[in-house]
């Protein structure tokens, strides 16, 4: 499902515009990338939880040259899917 398919089942269920939908939609897009900039978690019971997991500085290979590389540390998000909804899926 892409955005442009969410924002439009919202605006029909929800009975509102596409317009309201759509803002809607970015908006909690937007507070979620807020929060985890800011090292938040964001949990949404029955659904999951987003948040940054911290990965260590680590030595590579480039595929091409087989050359030794530095990979920095750095910070990525990450969503851990709920127990609802783990079980919604697996049925």
């Amino acid at each position: 499902m892409t955005k442009a398919e969410l924002i439009e089942r919202i605006a029909k269920k929800a009975s509102i515009t596409k317009k309201a939908s759509g803002t809607a939609v970015n908006t909690i897009i937007e507070e979620i990338t807020k929060a985890l900039k800011k090292g938040d978690r964001v949990p949404l019971v029955g659904f999951g939880t987003f948040m940054i997991r911290r990965t260590k500085a680590r030595k590579g290979r480039n595929p091409r040259t087989g050359e030794e590389i530095k990979i920095k540390a750095r910070k990525r998000p990450v969503f851990k899917a709920g127990k609802a909804l783990r079980e919604a899926v697996a049925k």
